[in-house]
């Protein structure tokens, strides 16, 4: 690996990549009414970023009386006829993403939609983005879990301690932090907080491969010095403990 750049470039889609969220919340909201239920903006804002069957139990619990998978495929179908008409991809995603193929660094779209969705949505990019697609039917443990990135990591044949992965909701930078990998967030219909072992950017517009590198650089020599500094500390208490 290149000590300046990234093994890797882990990509979420929806709300990352590309702007869907709206698309998932109305049809969440649309599938509840159908069966008499109630479905806010705040309800949908609390399932961004979770694996589809975690969202299809939680609307069952609201009501939804269909099997969990039928429950997955129906929201499916309505956010891709959705993104047949309309793609809005996210402000500077498009440009970074190209920089990074550019610069020759292997990417992975790592996504808890169902893989006809991701795959689809890959197809729409002017450019070949993605090395690896990575679904939420193609791993046992959704995110928050770090299986998704760390499935994807050793699939392109590199390290999750050696990539950075590009997230925008809480869940997605939890399992993102959790697979060791350098965390990006960039905030859409989710807030993120500060100090929680990732790096907001505000907006990938104007980004590139070599602002990735900087972040990487900066965030594994951090690392380095934190190691460094825990193991002079241990070494100074065994010290005194021998001492005494």
């Amino acid at each position: 690996m290149n000590d300046l750049l990234p093994a890797a470039v882990l990509w979420d889609m929806d709300g990352t990549l590309v702007d869907t969220e709206p698309f998932w919340l109305a049809a969440e909201e649309e599938l509840v009414s159908s069966f008499g239920g109630t479905w806010t903006h705040d309800d949908g804002l609390a399932l961004v970023g979770s694996g589809l069957d975690h969202s299809a139990a939680v609307l069952r619990g609201r009501g939804v009386d269909l099997p969990e998978m039928e429950i997955i495929d129906w929201l499916t179908d309505r956010v891709q006829s959705r993104i047949e008409s309309s793609v809005t991809w996210r402000p500077g995603a498009l440009e970074l993403l190209r920089s990074v193929r550019e610069a020759g660094i292997p990417t992975a779209l790592v996504t808890m939609s169902i893989s006809r969705m991701a795959r689809h949505v890959a197809s729409l990019l002017p450019f070949d983005g993605f090395d690896l697609v990575l679904a939420g039917d193609e791993v046992a443990h959704s995110k928050p879990h770090p299986e998704p990135y760390l499935h994807a990591a050793r699939v392109l044949g590199v390290s999750a301690l050696d990539c950075v992965a590009i997230e925008d909701s809480v869940t997605g930078l939890a399992a993102a932090v959790a697979s060791g990998a350098v965390s990006v967030g960039v905030p859409l219909h989710s807030p993120l907080t500060e100090g929680l072992g990732y790096t907001i950017w505000p907006t990938l517009a104007g980004k590139t491969v070599a602002d990735l590198g900087d972040l990487f650089r900066s965030s594994r020599d951090g690392a380095a010095k934190s190691d460094a500094m825990k193991s002079d500390a241990e070494n100074s208490g065994a010290e005194k403990a021998g001492a005494a």
